[in-house]
């Protein structure tokens, strides 16, 4: 065991109260200028926001060891993860104060490998519909070329969040 990797996070319930009291894209704002930490998601992950705005949502990831699978590439669920974030985030960005979702499928096409030479891949995540009670998205992993490396498709449920306790 000659690798190692040491992250920590924030408490998650912060987030959770943010999000409560913000529009959709001013949470996502926040988060990604900093003023609000990251979920652990993504210190786990090491992916970060890097842009938002209404119905679009871009994270990026530079591949490393840690995100490989048994046969030396980028695992799947790397893929998924950053797919599904961009796409679920595109989707925040459009609620109004007082609404959330949760992804209800994620439908992922791999198309190409991922390494540590393949360099930063960025998931670009938008709206396809959206209806009072549910949301379609897609989202597109690209190299550094913008070449299509996976592509998804999210289903999400809206719903209004319940006020704070007390």
């Amino acid at each position: 065991m000659g690798r190692t990797r040491t992250y920590q996070w924030e408490d998650p319930a912060i987030l959770a109260e943010a999000a409560r009291r913000m529009t959709g894209l001013d949470f996502l704002r926040e988060l990604q200028a900093g003023r609000l930490p990251a979920p652990p998601v993504n210190y786990a992950v090491d992916f970060t926001l890097t842009e938002v705005e209404h119905g679009r949502a871009v994270f990026s990831l530079t591949p490393g060891e840690e995100h490989y699978n048994p046969i030396g590439s980028v695992h799947g669920g790397i893929f998924a993860t950053l797919l599904d974030s961009a796409a679920g985030c595109a989707v925040q960005s459009t609620l109004p104060q007082g609404m959330a979702y949760t992804s209800l499928d994620l439908t992922v096409k791999f198309l190409r490998r991922i390494t540590v030479d393949t360099g930063v891949v960025r998931a670009v995540g938008t709206i396809v519909n959206k209806s009072r009670q549910t949301a379609l998205a897609q989202a597109q992993l690209v190299d550094a070329k913008d070449r299509l490396l996976a592509h998804a498709t999210s289903s999400c449920l809206l719903f209004p969040v319940p006020p704070p306790q007390g």
